[in-house]
């Protein structure tokens, strides 16, 4: 009886159970269903040991549009619980629980590996290369977040989830205020992930630096592309800050070590400092990327090259900077005196400058363009008086002294959205729309498309617009309950229409996938676009090897000029091919760090030390493995050329 009560949950309640039963169904079909059409054998071959990046940038995207469903279940509970005064659909407890789980899969598990997904397929395209630097380092990047988002996802069916916030600021987060197992679920599922995510920007920053086709300078490189470099460089330096930070916290919470306690000489504001020293860089790991997007998706469709390249990428460079010198305007009501809030109340501002400088290239780009508006380019445009409304609310916040009323209302929960769901999530949407021809070799419809756009544009607006007005009235943030007398109720029912609002417009991108794939047509060229940058330059899907000939670079635009110029982009003689063998190493070791997290989170030592032990066998043999891996021959880069043109 002991055994299964480690396991309990300590609070279960009807939803839960009904989810457990649904998990056990999903499980058995899912097995079903590959044992009887004898799937098995090309799962693992083609998806479970692939080394290619663009089937791993598809895992990502997988993954990613799961964990918005995931998140989106939450963002639904939440709103309807809030929809009307002293509802009791969640209590408190559940509440926390909600809200936790709600920012983490988003942020963690939702957004990163959507960002990952669109650099993994497109960024070796755009430059020209054969995969990445490290395309089993890749592979093990992608298992290490995925078996983190499935660790943290067991959760609530297996020891209830964390309900400390999404931060798990301490001493709330600490053993004494979460004495459940679900503050080590958020410890371990995020280190292991964050490790997989560490191991990406090594590895894309390798891949920019030394695999970009001959003749491609950086100052050559696509904006995306641009927009990946910095902000893997930004991983690299702000991801070791949150795998410490966790580390701690963990010690705290298994080993009673007292880095963050208020006694014993611990310091509960060193995680909140460790934590926005890694999460306000977060922040930009999100959105440089989507700035990206943006730039490709506008300079496609409004038929010109993008304004201020220079400028452009000074700016990302400039924010990177800034990024790291604002995590303080966090807790400016944290009483660390007025010297430090107006030193950093100065730099959040200043953060604005080449934001704007941005916002005033796309618009510049427009400017006079032949605009067809698409729906990646809907998604642009909307972006930028959506995100405007986010950052001019940013500045309020980054006032200190009159950030001491906003911080802790609704007020910041809509500005954090203004910024988020227009600069990372209509962004991911324009990219996905944007590449899906070359991902999967059809269009997406796009009249069922900008039907999408629309409801979820209007829709976020109804969401999050009240909450400007309620927190400026004294709604406070994570409060699962108000009364009448507050006045709150009308505009947080409105609020809830909105959500559902936006639930309908992810249901039509949903049924778009479904009806596009069954009725679209597989005759498409390999620009439907009429694009400008080398991913296009390929063929759609992309074969296995990107390219039969390695591009070679002479400007901004090589793709461009050569369609309009004529400029020579490819040599005529195909070699034979080198490329990475597939290889099991990385998903079972990601297996094996599953266990070893579910080990620590219940304090299962003997399981913790064999799976450590694995995990450096793992490392062991593939340093003493010797493969070489295979050559593609002419004769199969010419029959699979002539295939994918059309010739027989």
């Amino acid at each position: 009886m002991n055994y299964f009560d480690r396991f309990a949950i300590p609070h279960p309640s009807p939803a839960i159970y009904a989810s457990m039963v649904a998990i056990g169904l999903t499980v058995i079909a899912i097995v079903a269903g590959l044992t009887y059409f004898k799937k098995w054998g090309y799962l693992w071959r083609e998806w479970l040991t692939t080394v290619d990046h663009k089937r791993i940038g598809i895992m990502y995207l997988i993954s990613a549009l799961l964990m918005l469903f995931r998140g989106g279940v939450d963002a639904i509970m939440m709103r309807a619980q809030t929809a009307v005064p002293e509802n009791t659909l969640l209590d408190a407890q559940h509440y926390n629980e909600v809200f936790t789980t709600h920012g983490v899969v988003m942020i963690i598990f939702m957004a990163m590996p959507f960002i990952y997904a669109l650099m993994n397929f497109v960024v070796p395209l755009q430059i020209g290369a054969r995969d990445v630097a490290f395309p089993r380092l890749n592979a093990l990047s992608f298992w290490l977040f995925f078996m983190g988002a499935m660790l943290f996802n067991i959760s609530f069916v297996i020891g209830g989830s964390p309900d400390a916030g999404w931060t798990s600021y301490f001493p709330l987060a600490g053993n004494d205020f979460s004495q459940s197992v679900g503050t080590n679920y958020y410890m371990l599922s995020i280190q292991i992930a964050g490790i997989g995510t560490l191991i990406s920007g090594i590895n894309f920053i390798t891949t920019i630096l030394k695999m970009r086709a001959p003749g491609m300078t950086l100052m050559k490189m696509p904006m995306f592309t641009w927009t990946a470099f910095i902000t893997n460089v930004i991983v690299v330096f702000a991801f070791p800050v949150l795998t410490i930070a966790l580390l701690l916290g963990t010690m705290d919470r298994l080993f009673g070590a007292n880095f963050f306690t208020t006694t014993n000489g611990g310091m509960d504001m060193l995680w909140a400092n460790l934590f926005w020293v890694w999460g306000h860089p977060e922040v930009y790991i999100l959105i440089l990327p989507a700035f990206g997007i943006y730039s490709e998706v506008i300079s496609t469709f409004a038929r010109r090259n993008l304004y201020g390249y220079k400028s452009m990428v000074g700016s990302i460079v400039i924010i990177s900077f800034f990024s790291f010198l604002v995590w303080t305007h966090h807790f400016f009501t944290m009483g660390q005196g007025p010297l430090t809030n107006s030193i950093f109340s100065i730099t959040t501002m200043a953060i604005a400058i080449p934001t704007g400088i941005k916002i005033f290239n796309w618009i510049l780009t427009m400017w006079k363009g032949k605009i067809k508006f698409t729906v990646p380019m809907l998604y642009a445009v909307g972006f930028i008086p959506i995100f405007t409304i986010g950052g001019v609310t940013g500045v309020m916040l980054g006032m200190a002294s009159a950030d001491y009323q906003y911080h802790n209302t609704m007020f910041l929960v809509a500005h954090f959205h203004y910024t988020i769901i227009p600069g990372v999530v209509f962004a991911m949407l324009a990219g996905l729309t944007y590449w899906w021809p070359k991902m999967f070799g059809f269009m997406l419809n796009e009249r069922i498309g900008k039907w999408a756009f629309w409801f979820i544009a209007i829709s976020f607006n109804v969401t999050f617009f009240p909450m400007f007005f309620t927190g400026l009235d004294g709604q406070a943030r994570r409060m699962y309950t108000y009364s009448e007398a507050t006045g709150f109720g009308p505009l947080n029912l409105l609020s809830f229409i909105g959500a559902v609002g936006l639930a309908v417009g992810f249901a039509l991108i949903v049924y778009n996938v479904y009806y596009s794939t069954r009725y679209a047509s597989r005759n498409i060229s390999s620009d439907p676009w009429d694009a400008r940058t080398l991913e296009w330059a390929t063929h759609s899907p992309v074969p296995a090897y990107n390219f039969a000939t390695i591009p070679e670079v002479n400007s901004i635009e090589a793709f461009w000029d050569q369609k309009k110029k004529g400029h020579g982009l490819f040599k005529d003689h195909i070699e034979k091919i080198h490329m990475p063998n597939n290889t099991g190493g990385p998903f079972i070791m990601s297996c094996i760090f599953f266990v070893w997290g579910f080990s620590f989170v219940f304090s299962m030592w003997i399981p913790a030390i064999l799976t450590t032990i694995g995990i450096f066998a793992c490392m062991a043999y593939r340093s003493f493995e010797k493969d070489d891996g295979h050559y593609i021959s002419v004769k199969e880069v010419e029959d699979t050329e002539n295939k994918l043109r059309g010739v027989s």
